[in-house]
């Protein structure tokens, strides 16, 4: 199943559309720790895109890893695995850094 994954910066932009059928090398990205080999391409985009918007937020703010890592309550590590896409970080620490920087998510049911 596919699912499109809308990043919502802060100030009206329009969306970026995220995730939704874009392939990956599934074997290069599943890197992580504690993640399937099986997990699907456009999972793995959505993470690697995830973790860029992350980044993108991060920068245009000003502030560095550590930073990110302190608002966060997080090693700096953590920060630069969330930045670099890779999948085995936990959802909540994503989500909470997008949060931080004002960065929302819509997901949006695939078409029928």
């Amino acid at each position: 199943m596919n699912v499109a994954c809308s990043i919502l910066p802060m100030g009206g932009e329009a969306p970026t559309f995220w995730g939704a059928g874009r392939g990956s090398d599934n074997a290069s990205m599943a890197q992580g720790k504690r993640i399937s080999s099986e997990i699907g391409g456009d999972a793995l985009q959505t993470i690697r895109d995830l973790g860029a918007a992350a980044k993108l937020a991060r920068s245009k703010s000003g502030e560095g890893q550590a930073a990110a890592a302190a608002r966060l309550g997080v090693h700096v590590q953590t920060i630069a695995r969330i930045e670099s896409g890779e999948p085995g970080v936990a959802v909540g620490h994503v989500l909470g850094m997008l949060a931080l920087y004002g960065v929302s998510l819509r997901l949006q049911p695939p078409e029928a």
